[in-house]
């Protein structure tokens, strides 16, 4: 399992990442900046979510949550002309108790996908109904509100790469993916590389938690890269990088706000995994999370928003 304090900046994965871009690219005036968060926000219908009953202030410091997730470009090669989630990041933050919780998704995670009307593969349901759909889905699942999302074209992960001059990972065991040989230990990777790195699943014998825990690893070096960059050329390149492959219902007020109120809240990190079991059914492998694991992460997760008292039934 990665350790803990690698976890520090992992958790606001994009957040962070674009924090520390405004404060290096404040250096050079904040038009740039300004800009590129217009360019990205998304904003979507939460008016009428039955899991969450109050609005969130960040000044008074209520604890919020956040869903993180990529997705990937339609493999139009193999006749799949959808997108799908990549990779799917429960987040809640509660300052008050100075503690993050983490949970990361399997995307083979067998669910009811909502707005669909049956059950699927929970990534699956990006390709049925983009966002919206991707964030009720997960809500019905975790039975938690979900207050904001940070989206990721998986595709633009190579341009960040390459921005940052690519990255040097410990690769735990030799193994080849798409053409190429990772062998064991340290390695410096380009974009395309990385992304085949962090995306590799069938050899690694922790199958989708140890392709989990690679993508954390190539997330934190990233962000450690982003912060020590202050030349403007490199700001400009990376700034274009965010602006054609991220978005998010965040503002850059909630950005600066979190910021400087949540910080504390990374000192106390607890991770968590879906319990469950692989399945194949109908020749489709699948997922099963463990129903009573699940409701039992559900209400700690409502008691770290603070939400234990509140109705969430439908």
């Amino acid at each position: 399992m990665i350790n803990k304090i690698k976890w520090k900046k992992i958790l606001l994965v994009t957040v962070t990442m674009i924090s520390v871009m405004i404060v290096v690219a404040g250096s050079y005036g904040w038009n740039l900046v300004t800009s590129t968060f217009t360019n990205i926000q998304e904003n979507i219908d939460r008016k009428d979510s039955e899991k969450r009953l109050a609005s969130i202030n960040f000044d008074e410091g209520d604890p919020f949550s956040m869903l993180l997730f990529g997705i990937d470009e339609p493999d139009e090669d193999e006749g799949d002309p959808y997108q799908r989630s990549d990779a799917l990041v429960v987040v809640t933050v509660n300052p008050s108790t100075k503690s993050t919780q983490m949970v990361s998704i399997p995307r083979d995670t067998y669910t009811e996908i909502v707005g669909l009307g049956d059950k699927d593969k929970i990534n699956h349901s990006y390709a049925f109904g983009g966002t919206e759909m991707t964030i009720r889905t997960v809500e019905n699942f975790l039975d938690i509100p979900i207050d904001y999302f940070v989206r990721v074209n998986m595709e633009g992960f190579e341009d960040m790469v390459d921005a940052l001059g690519g990255i040097e990972v410990e690769n735990d065991f030799d193994f080849k993916y798409r053409g190429t040989h990772f062998e064991e230990g340290k390695l410096q990777l380009n974009g395309e590389d990385a992304l085949s790195y962090a995306r590799m699943r069938a050899q690694d014998p922790r199958g989708d938690f140890g392709r989990q825990e690679r993508q954390r690893e190539v997330l934190q070096i990233l962000i450690d890269k982003g912060a020590s960059f202050s030349s403007v050329t490199r700001i400009e390149e990376i700034l274009s990088v965010v602006e054609d492959n991220i978005r998010t219902n965040f503002s850059l007020g909630d950005i600066w706000s979190i910021q400087s109120n949540y910080r504390d809240a990374l000192n106390q990190i607890e991770e968590h995994q879906i319990a469950g079991e692989d399945r194949e059914m109908d020749e489709v492998y699948y997922y099963l999370p463990d129903e009573e694991k699940v409701q039992e992460l559900s209400e700690v997760l409502k008691e770290h928003l603070e939400i234990n008292n509140q109705s969430t039934e439908n």
